[in-house]
């Protein structure tokens, strides 16, 4: 048995779930706080990434963000997540970049990295010499003045983790962040990428080798064969080209707020609400969720 989840932040209609029910021939549920709702259906076989299935329910109504899964694997034991842009609202090189008056010329690098259409390494390199000779006090004022945490985080991770899962974050960023990050929301562990400091400045490089899209994919399959785990029972989340490999290799690669390429690589895609979508599609409802103080 299948199930699509539907989560709509505005409020789920009941002529909407009637439409969608009718696009896999299935049978909805309840309504769970008023915007989301599961949808059983059967299958002989799940399209590839269950993309038919998720394409009809899209087409029908496309201001919803829909998952559909095998039911059996819904709730996710373990959660490996890119940060920038996905655990945190922003592109933290981009903003450590302002700070020297070089944030569109970061940034349109950035963009193009995370689209696939440049070497993420050569993109990395590139990006960071631009910041030598940056004071390490920067870098902390960054963090305290840019870096916000993104919606439905804390209660994605917290919630995982108080019912017995994991959660890894792996970003191609920086310590200086991850570490705080991770702390916050409430990640097990974060692995990342640090850049490198000589008398209180940034030397323009980051210790070698660098967490890049390989770094993401063997941490995550690192994971589940220290847990003696199948790939089922791992979600992926990411936004970025470099997130593809985890995403691939995950149960669930989960697209948020992604690129194109990541957005087709994906079993499902966010596009129009937070993290919280992944709650829902994991078949927790809001009086379930861990709090977010």
């Amino acid at each position: 048995m299948f199930i699509a989840t539907l989560v709509a932040p505005d409020g789920l209609k009941a002529g909407d779930i009637s439409l969608a029910a009718d696009a896999v021939r299935g049978k909805a549920g309840p309504i769970v706080d008023g915007v989301a709702c599961d949808i059983s259906f059967s299958s002989d076989v799940l399209s590839p990434g269950a993309s038919l299935e998720r394409n009809a329910l899209e087409n029908v109504l496309p201001g919803l963000d829909v998952i559909v899964q095998v039911e059996a694997d819904r709730r996710r034991s373990l959660l490996v997540a890119d940060m920038d842009s996905t655990m945190i609202t922003v592109e933290c090189i981009d903003e450590l970049a302002d700070y020297v008056g070089l944030k569109a010329e970061v940034a349109e690098v950035t963009e193009r990295a995370m689209r696939g259409e440049i070497d993420f390494a050569g993109a990395l390199r590139d990006r960071v010499a631009l910041l030598a000779g940056m004071p390490e006090t920067t870098v902390s004022e960054c963090l305290r003045e840019r870096i916000k945490i993104m919606g439905g985080a804390k209660a994605l991770v917290r919630t995982l983790r108080n019912n017995g899962g994991y959660a890894l974050l792996v970003s191609g960023g920086f310590t200086h962040f991850t570490g705080p990050v991770a702390a916050e929301i409430g990640f097990d562990r974060a692995i990342a990428n640090r850049l490198m400091m000589q008398d209180g400045l940034l030397t323009g490089k980051t210790e070698q080798p660098i967490v890049d899209a390989e770094t993401k994919r063997a941490s995550l399959l690192g994971e589940l064969s220290t847990r003696g785990l199948a790939a089922s029972a791992c979600m992926a989340v990411g936004d970025g080209a470099n997130d593809i490999p985890m995403i691939a290799v995950a149960g669930l690669g989960v697209a948020y707020h992604a690129k194109p390429k990541t957005e087709a690589a994906a079993d499902a895609r966010v596009r129009i609400g937070d993290l919280s979508v992944i709650l829902y599609a994991m078949g927790f409802a809001r009086a379930d969720w861990a709090t977010e103080s």
